[in-house]
C-alpha cells in the first residue's frame, strides 16, 4: 500500500453498470481526486505512473456482508487484516456484521470500528444489531446506531426468530430510512443440521439442515415488509423457492432485496463427501444441490439477486481441525469472489461484465443508502483494477486474512483484482 495522493493511472478500460469502454483511458489524480481523464497523459514530476496495460477499472468494489470479528475475537480476524483481504479482493468498501463481543449494538462500537479503520485503504461500515446483544428479547436504539455511522440492522449469525419483533424492527427501521438485514432460518426446523438435508446427508450420515427452513423465514420476511412498508434484504439466500420467493414479492412491489454468496453459485454438498469431511466446507446455510446452485445463477441474471457478497467468516485453525460436527460454520471469501464469479458467470456467459459489476459496486451501495463510486472529473478516487483473463491457482500465499478457512486453496482462479485506490491509497496486489 502506498500514500498517492497525486499519481496517474495509465491505460485503463472504464467499465459501469451499463457500458464497457471502447477506448483505453490515462486517470490523473490529485489530491485524492480525479482531475483529468484523456489519453497518452503524462506524469507531471510529483506524479507516480503506474500503467495497467488495458486491464478493466470500474467503481470501487464493495462486501456488504463480511464479519471482521473485531472487537472481542481478534483471534479470527482484526478489522486491519480483514481490509488487507478486501483489498486483495479487490474491495474498497465492506459492511461488517454485528456478531462481534461486545455486539455492535451501541453507539460507541459503531464508532470504535469505524476509527480503527479510518487509515486503512478500505471503507468500513458496521451494521448494527437489531436486537440488545443479539438476544432477540428487545429492540436497539436504533437512531442513535445511525447517527454514530451504521447503515444497516441485523442480528446475523442468528435470525431474528420472534416475528413481533421483526415487525417492530422493520417499522423504526422504515422510519429511518434503513434495511433489516436477516439470516433466514427457523431454528426448530434447521438444528442440530450440519450440512443441506439431501442424498448427501443421508448417505454421510450427517443431520441436515433443509431448505425450508430457510424458505419459511424468507416468506415471513417478505409478508412482514408488505406489511410495513419496511426494507427486508434476505442475507446470503441459497435455495431455489428461496429465489422465487424473492422473485414473486419484486412483482408485487414489495421492498425486499437479496444477496449471494459465490460458494453458493458454485459449489454443492457433494464436496462434503468428495473432501471426507473437509470442515472448510461447512458453513450457514450450508452447501446445497446442484439445482440450487443453478437457481442462484439464475437469479443473478434476471435481478431477482441483487448484490454479491462473501459472508467472509474467518475461524482460528484450530477451531476448524476438529471433527466436522464439532466445527464452526463459515469460510473466509474476500480474496476469492472475483476468481470464483469470473469463472461461473462471465465464462459461462450467464451474466456481461457490467451486470456483474452492478452486484459488486452499484447494488450493494444502493442497498444501503450509500452514495456509488462514479469514474469522472472532480469526484473523489475509488476505484478497482482487474481483468478477467488471468488463470492463477489459489494459494496459501494469497491469504490475507488472519485466518485462512477456505475450500478454495489449490483451485484455478480466472480473473484477479490487480489494484484498488481509495482514500488517497494505491493498493497494488502482487502474487
Amino acid at each position: 500500500m502506498s500514500l498517492a495522493p497525486d499519481c496517474l493511472i495509465k491505460n485503463v478500460r472504464p467499465v459501469n453498470a451499463t457500458t464497457i469502454s471502447k477506448d483505453l483511458v490515462d486517470i490523473r489524480i490529485k489530491n485524492g481526486k480525479i482531475i483529468e481523464i484523456g489519453s497518452d497523459l503524462t506524469a507531471e514530476s510529483h506524479e507516480k505512473a503506474t500503467d495497467f496495460k488495458g486491464a478493466y477499472l470500474s467503481g470501487g468494489w464493495m462486501d456488504m456482508h463480511i464479519h471482521l470479528r473485531e472487537p472481542g475475537f481478534e483471534h479470527k480476524e482484526t478489522i486491519k487484516t480483514g481490509c488487507n483481504a478486501a483489498a486483495f479482493g479487490g474491495f474498497t468498501a465492506v459492511a461488517c456484521m454485528p456478531n462481534t463481543n461486545p455486539p455492535i449494538h451501541t453507539r460507541d462500537v459503531v464508532e470504535y470500528i469505524i476509527k480503527k479503520s479510518q487509515d486503512l485503504p478500505v471503507d468500513v461500515y458496521p451494521i448494527g444489531c437489531v436486537s440488545k446483544d443479539r438476544k432477540g428479547h428487545s429492540i436497539t436504539e436504533m437512531a442513535d446506531l445511525k447517527e454514530g455511522g451504521a447503515v444497516a440492522f441485523s442480528d446475523d449469525g442468528d435470525p431474528v426468530f420472534d416475528s413481533k419483533l421483526m415487525r417492530i424492527a422493520l417499522e423504526y427501521a422504515s422510519m429511518l430510512d434503513m434495511p433489516i438485514i436477516n439470516h433466514e432460518e427457523d431454528l426448530a426446523l434447521s438444528r442440530p443440521g450440519h450440512m443441506h438435508e439431501g442424498r448427501t446427508s443421508t448417505k454421510l450420515g450427517l443431520a441436515g439442515t433443509p431448505s425450508i427452513a430457510e424458505e419459511v423465514m424468507i416468506a415471513r420476511d417478505i409478508l412482514l415488509a408488505e406489511l410495513t412498508g419496511g426494507h427486508v434484504h434476505v442475507a446470503h439466500i441459497s435455495t431455489r423457492n428461496g429465489v422465487d420467493l424473492v422473485r414473486q414479492a419484486k412483482k408485487k412491489g414489495i421492498n425486499v432485496t437479496t444477496e449471494v454468496c459465490p460458494h453458493h453459485f458454485d459449489l454443492t454438498d457433494a464436496e462434503i463427501e468428495r473432501r471426507d469431511f473437509d470442515t472448510n466446507c461447512k458453513m450457514h446455510p450450508p452447501l446445497r444441490s446442484a439445482d440450487d446452485v443453478q437457481a442462484m445463477i439464475e437469479g443473478l441474471k434476471d435481478g431477482t439477486i441483487d448484490a454479491i457478497c462473501t459472508d467472509h467468516a474467518p475461524h482460528a485453525i484450530e477451531e476448524k481441525e476438529v471433527e466436522f460436527i464439532y466445527a464452526p460454520n463459515g469460510i473466509i471469501g474476500l480474496e476469492t469472489a472475483w476468481g470464483v464469479s469470473v469463472r461461473q458467470l462471465l465464462d459461462s456467459k450467464a451474466l456481461t461484465l457490467p451486470t456483474l459489476i452492478s452486484k459488486l459496486v452499484d447494488n450493494p451501495r444502493k442497498i444501503l443508502r450509500l452514495d456509488v463510486p462514479q469514474i469522472r472529473i472532480g469526484e473523489p478516487a475509488n476505484f478497482t483494477i482487474f481483468n478477467t483473463d488471468e488463470h492463477w491457482e489459489f494459494t496459501r500465499k494469497h491469504v490475507h486474512s488472519k485466518s485462512a478457512n477456505t475450500p478454495y486453496i489449490g483451485t484455478q482462479m480466472h480473473g484477479r483484482a490487480l489494484a484498488i485506490y481509495n482514500k488517497s491509497r494505491l493498493v497494488i496486489n502482487e502474487i
